[in-house]
């Protein structure tokens, strides 16, 4: 084995623990707020557990086949792995950009003030949210039967072919008509989709800056210094929205290249799969790092270590 593929053994299978830890440990941390501390639990949060999981997911189905590949196993999927795999990776991925899109649609409906002409939105949330989530879990299903019906296991595991490749699966080239039409349906819902993160991300930002703004003329430091839960979200989700804007255009244009190359691209599949894992890594991190949920645990784990520490020495 060359120290090459060492090298990218060890980066495939740190990127999948580190991506898969941190978002089981938010959707833990998430599930512990809304069953034993309801009361700091906000209405964002099913928003946030369903990311996590569908990140979860999407870096598992993403990087399983290259991290068997890097261990030697040569036939690890057949025609039904194949399209079972691909499948749930493209759907996963499909909903990961929906569900950034209805967090930061849900996050600007929260902040809007009270006087404002869309106020009326807020207490139609809890309904759209979930009309929204049936909606993206209904267009990804359908939209991303096409897979199935295109992609086999690979006879030969050396096959490489031309274009898109993936270790242990290629595709069927289908009639040009309905590849072009598969295409485009994907791109114009993503360009939907992306349309209204960029354009809820602009308004909370115009927003921020008011708030920003509008804070200067405040004397109190401790007013001026603390912020609420709701700026705290909107930070996280803006901070999201970016990192998720960078690597979907990235991972995307190495997609389409591969699929219009008429080149043998052997390392093509492993990058498609490291880029699009990228976003779901980051993303529980990007969380943690601007959410009370972290402290409130920690500040119940150290209630509890007291607790028990005076009933040892009570007793």
């Amino acid at each position: 084995m060359s120290p090459s593929s060492a090298i990218l053994r060890g980066f495939l299978v740190s990127q999948l623990c580190v991506g898969v830890i941190g978002n089981s440990l938010l959707f833990m941390l998430y599930v512990y707020s809304f069953l034993v501390r309801s009361r700091f639990s906000r209405p964002i949060d099913p928003i946030f557990m369903h990311l996590v999981l569908v990140n979860m997911l999407t870096i598992i189905f993403a990087m399983i086949s290259y991290i068997m590949s890097s261990f030697g196993v040569r036939h690890f999927l057949d025609d039904a792995g194949c399209k079972a795999v691909l499948y749930v990776f493209r759907v996963t991925r499909g909903l990961s950009i929906c569900t950034t899109s209805i967090l930061s649609t849900f996050q600007a409906i929260t902040i809007i003030p009270s006087n404002s002409k869309w106020a009326w939105l807020k207490p139609k949330l809890s309904t759209w949210t979930c009309c929204s989530f049936l909606f993206a879990w209904l267009i990804n299903l359908l939209i991303y039967v096409h897979v199935i019906e295109s992609v086999v296991a690979k006879i030969n595991y050396t096959d490489v072919g031309d274009g898109y490749y993936h270790v242990y699966c290629k595709r069927i080239l289908p009639h040009y008509l309905a590849q072009e039409f598969f295409i485009s349906g994907i791109l114009i819902g993503d360009i939907l989709f992306m349309t209204i993160m960029m354009l809820t991300s602009f308004y909370m930002v115009i927003l921020l800056y008011k708030h920003r703004k509008g804070a200067q003329y405040l004397r109190s430091q401790s007013l001026s210094s603390q912020q609420s839960p709701e700026l705290r979200a909107t930070h996280s989700i803006l901070l999201l929205v970016s990192c998720f804007v960078i690597f979907y255009w990235l991972n995307n244009f190495i997609t389409l290249y591969g699929l219009y190359s008429h080149e043998t691209i052997p390392t093509l599949g492993v990058i498609i799969a490291i880029v699009s894992s990228f976003y779901p890594t980051l993303c529980p991190f990007l969380l943690m790092s601007n959410n009370k949920i972290i402290s409130q645990f920690i500040s119940y784990l150290s209630m509890l270590r007291i607790t028990c520490f005076q009933r040892a020495f009570g007793g």
